[in-house]
């Protein structure tokens, strides 16, 4: 069965985008079929895979947010496959490498920011029983949606995440298997990481709870999405241990019981910057400079990691 991994933090710019391409382009060029859901409406994964203007002229009427519109105004069920695009650049680049794997994507949309309002009007009912199933509906709508999916055999569907807990992501959640979270260390990139793992719990509690109601339970299968653990990313690293003042968040979120990756991936502004313009995300480049080989080292640390945790 397919794999379904979530990356998510309420806080933006921790690496979050990052992280996603590059575990999905490693887990392709070990061979897996992976499946890309940009659910964030800052478009970075999408930009990450395609130009602007490719985007613009053959793929803004295929995105993630169409198929949450069709539901919205017309409960209308669009199927995601046809909303699938092949990055061609770093598919050729796979190729180029005699991979076996091969990365595909749903793209996002600005336009995304506003669904979110939108679904939240589709909870509410005349009732306590249909607001229950309404809540069922619109919260397993991209669970429902992958199944359209399965005759397709993606080994792994990766989900970048709104840095929010709104409805859009709630939907990524109840589809997940296993939730990833990047990280900073430092104060403000950390502080919400325990609120955000008990806000998994009550709504993972919430879902469960009302799908037990005898008019629901057989509509809708249960949830148990797993915290896999945080990454840290952006690090400093001196003498081979990152920079003490970072090491001290570290550990304060260890101390909260909150599982890490022992994996970590270093800061590198120069290199993650240059690499959505050539569509080919770090993992992959052809460049044998040792800046980049540590850098590669542990994004390929990172996907053997995971892949491993998460049994693909």
């Amino acid at each position: 069965m397919t794999t379904v991994i979530s990356v998510i933090n309420y806080k933006g710019g921790v690496g979050k985008t990052t992280i996603t391409s590059n575990l999905a382009a490693e887990l392709a060029f070990k061979g897996l079929k992976v499946l890309l859901i940009d659910l964030d409406p800052q478009t970075n994964l999408t930009f990450s895979f395609l130009k602007v203007d490719e985007w613009e002229q053959s793929y803004q009427d295929k995105t993630i947010k169409k198929w949450f519109d069709a539901f919205i105004d017309n409960d209308q069920d669009l199927n995601l496959q046809d909303l699938i695009i092949s990055p061609s650049r770093v598919n050729n680049r796979l190729r180029q490498m005699k991979a076996n794997g091969s990365i595909d994507l749903i793209s996002s949309h600005l336009g995304l920011i506003n669904v979110d309002l939108e679904l939240s009007a589709k909870l509410w009912g005349a009732s306590e029983r249909t607001n229950r199933k309404n809540f069922l509906k619109v919260h397993s709508r991209l669970k429902e949606g992958l199944k359209q999916l399965e005759t397709l055999e993606y080994d792994c569907v990766i989900i970048d995440c709104p840095p929010n807990f709104n409805v859009v992501t709630k939907t990524a959640i109840v589809t997940s298997d296993y939730l990833l979270v990047p990280a900073k260390p430092d104060y403000l990139s950390t502080i919400g990481i325990e609120q955000l793992s008990k806000n998994v719990n009550e709504l993972v509690d919430e879902y469960n709870t009302k799908r037990q109601y005898d008019e629901v339970k057989n509509e809708f299968s249960s949830i148990a999405p797993k915290f896999e653990g945080v990454i840290f990313t952006m690090v400093g690293i001196r003498y081979g241990v990152p920079y003490r003042a970072q090491q001290q968040f570290i550990s304060q979120v260890e101390r909260l019981n909150i599982p890490l990756l022992e994996t970590i991936i270093r800061e590198n502004k120069t290199i993650y910057a240059d690499a959505p313009q050539s569509g080919v995300p770090v993992v992959l480049e052809d460049v044998n400079a040792e800046t980049y080989q540590n850098v590669r080292n542990e994004l390929e640390q990172l996907a053997a990691e995971v892949k491993g945790r998460v049994g693909i």
